[in-house]
């Protein structure tokens, strides 16, 4: 019968020491967590951009945005 992919996975985590056991469950734990802030930690934050700055800002994405370099990527 194959193995699944989990099998595969804890065959391979019990030839690890502890040590690295824990790397590898500090890794996967992380994987379920988006890197970040809450939303609601940044709420704060709402309106504390002046609005003729917000506006110069999209504009130079604008116009970076129609830009090319011929040598770069």
């Amino acid at each position: 019968m194959p193995k699944t992919l989990k099998d595969e996975i804890i065959e391979q985590v019990d030839l690890l020491p502890p040590p690295q056991q824990r790397s590898v469950l500090d890794f996967a734990r992380g994987l379920r967590t988006p890197p970040g802030a809450p939303g609601r930690e940044l709420l704060r934050f709402a309106g504390s951009i002046d609005p003729a700055d917000l506006e110069a800002i999209s504009r130079a994405m604008q116009e970076g945005s129609e830009k090319t370099e011929p040598n770069g990527w």
